[in-house]
């Protein structure tokens, strides 16, 4: 098993490697929120800082924890927004939302 897929086994556990490796923001956003060092080495070398930047900018709802979210920022010289929030959306036409 190659340094990559190691990491794509131990950040998303329930995934084969493969399928988390198909799903890339999400795999870097649990790497830069879960990672040690050496994990965000390993995806760093693989994918580079703007793969990281463009999956902070279009970050995953529900995956970054406060801490993380304003490392990453911080790393990037970024003004710290709030956290990407989860939307429930309605499934039946007659449910209402207020």
């Amino acid at each position: 098993m190659s340094a990559l897929e190691h990491v794509a086994r131990r950040m998303m556990w329930w995934k084969t490697p493969g399928e988390a490796l198909a799903n890339r923001r999400r795999l870097l956003a649990q790497t830069m929120a879960y990672g040690a060092l050496a994990d965000v080495q390993v995806m760093l070398a693989e994918y580079g800082q703007e793969a990281f930047l463009g999956t902070l900018l279009d970050a995953p709802p529900g995956v970054f924890d406060i801490r993380s979210w304003r490392y990453w920022h911080l790393y990037f010289r970024l003004p710290v927004p709030p956290l990407p929030a989860r939307r429930l959306e309605a499934k039946h036409p007659e449910t209402k939302q207020g």
